[in-house]
């Protein structure tokens, strides 16, 4: 088992020209085997970062992790309490600033072992960072992942981040790619991760009930890209935010700026399953639709090629891509058959994904079909997106059809209500709402003529409903499957197809 000396941890904290008060014996902790901020997590050996939460201060629960085994603890402040006095605490400004670097260090900086990219923007990370891997997989470079796909957070938190990373390189692999939030760059998680290359996709609305203004959720995303994470950054020129952020690492002597250009391309063919385009004198075929997988591809092939893979083995590669998780995912029958209706279930949950979504979806239907949408709102999150998700499905869509996301402790409801504020009343008889979600899409699905197109967005690849505080079974690909599946499609069997069907 791998460990540190606490007084190697205080040198280091020191080093990177941070201070730190030592309260007791640093030699008391002789073997540090592990950082957690979870008491719950605490083993015999562990350091205890005391992290302030917007709800939770976790000074608080000090004593408890001293008594499950702690060996020291980080902290903000000095803790007095007689369970506590033989325990050395080091005292420094910011828990959470500290907690990144320091869990690098007790992992033994698994970063540096690894080619590590790290991939940010609204929209795209996951198929950016599934495209990467199935380029790096190609070059025999063996990939860790780290996403929105592989946890419950996008990002995790800086002990189980590094843990991770670890993991990967114990496990033999040459490469990680990890997509970074706004909320991890905000937080501090990636804070002693060592990148090869960092990624910006693009800049939307979101996340504005963590960050407050665009302009500080644009700075959390831009902070990923100075010396201390990366020395070569890749940027997607056709992104204003993108542009913008090229201008700034420009000017940093420490760092390599590239970018991308969907402009640049030539040939560009996009279907609902299928992007054709030329590159560097390579053909590009990749299984998988929608105009913005075209610029997604190619932030995978440009980092790639920036990172050493030849141009001819990156273009190879994405035509063997898997199927992304609700990523513009064609839903398809049980039976092989050809479905009644186009249906595509993606995680677009901003305004920006969702206009891409439809502006896709529309160009791959012939002239006079309909495209068709379904989508909500989650609960407890960002309610000044709502009306702009409303507007961009009317501006996008044939059909309207609002309904549940995870409306949490929400009233699901009420969250339509806000959606509406953004469509128009003359949108009225296009624009209907269904609180079930399971009926919004059978409504969508029966709704659907041959050639026409039903978009089912916000949830992609999740297969569970936040309701209240319970988590429910429903897959939005399961449930557009059950209501394809029936053979007549009449209104009664898609109102009362069997809820056995979701699972």
């Amino acid at each position: 088992m791998r460990w540190v000396k606490l007084r190697q941890i205080v040198e280091f904290i020191e080093a990177t020209g941070s201070a730190v008060d030592v309260i007791g014996d640093p030699d008391r902790g002789n073997q540090i085997t592990a950082v957690t901020l979870d008491s719950r997590q605490v083993t015999s050996g562990s350091l205890f970062a005391c992290v302030r939460g917007e709800h939770v201060d976790g000074h608080e629960f000090a004593a408890a992790a001293v008594a499950a085994g702690a060996t020291a603890l980080l902290v903000e402040r000095h803790l007095d309490g007689p369970e506590l006095a033989s325990t050395p605490q080091l005292v420094v400004t910011d828990t959470r600033r500290t907690l990144g670097p320091v869990s690098a260090l007790i992992a033994g900086n698994p970063s540096d072992s690894l080619t590590t990219v790290g991939i940010t923007g609204t929209n795209g990370k996951t198929t950016v960072a599934a495209m990467l891997t199935t380029i790096f997989e190609a070059n025999a470079w063996s990939t860790g992942v780290i996403g929105t796909l592989h946890g419950p957070r996008t990002t995790p938190e800086a002990p189980e981040l590094q843990k991770r990373l670890a993991g990967f390189v114990e496990s033999g692999n040459n490469a990680a790619v990890l997509e970074v939030s706004s909320h991890a760059l905000a937080l501090h998680r990636v804070d002693g991760t060592n990148f090869d290359a960092v990624v910006f996709t693009n800049l939307g609305h979101d996340h504005l009930d963590l960050h407050g203004t665009p302009e500080e959720y644009f700075r959390a995303k831009a902070s990923l890209f100075a010396p201390a994470f990366a020395s070569l950054a890749v940027i997607n020129a056709d992104d204003t935010h993108g542009r913008l952020l090229l201008d700034v690492v420009a000017a940093v002597e420490e760092m390599t700026a590239l970018s991308y250009s969907v402009a640049d391309l030539d040939d560009v063919v996009v279907s609902a399953t299928t992007i054709r385009y030329a590159w560097r004198d390579c053909l590009v075929e990749i299984p998988v639709g929608g105009h913005f997988n075209v610029s997604n591809s190619l932030a995978a092939l440009e980092t790639a090629v920036a990172l050493g893979v030849a141009p001819v083995l990156a273009a190879q590669a994405l035509a063997t891509l898997p199927t992304i998780p609700g990523r513009f995912e064609s839903v398809t029958m049980d039976d092989g058959k050809a479905p009644p209706c186009a249906v595509v279930v993606d995680y677009a949950h901003t305004p920006d994904g969702l206009t891409e979504v439809l502006t896709s979806a529309r160009s791959v239907v012939t002239d006079g079909a309909a495209v068709i949408v379904v989508f909500g709102c989650g609960g407890d999150r960002d309610q000044a997106k709502r009306p702009a998700m409303g507007a961009a499905a009317a501006a996008g869509a044939d059909h309207v059809i609002i309904t549940s996301d995870n409306p949490r402790t929400e009233d699901p409801t009420a969250i339509i209500d806000d959606i509406k504020q953004g469509v128009d009343q003359d949108d009225g008889d296009r624009v209907t709402s269904h609180v079930d979600r399971r009926r919004a899409i059978g409504d969508a699905i029966q709704l659907a003529r041959p050639g026409d197109i039903v978009v089912i967005a916000g949830k992609g690849h999740e297969q569970t409903q936040d309701l209240g505080t319970d988590a429910v079974a429903f897959d939005d690909r399961a449930v557009a499957r059950s209501f394809l599946q029936l053979s007549d499609r009449s209104p009664a069997d898609l109102q009362h197809q069997e809820s056995a069907d979701l699972s």
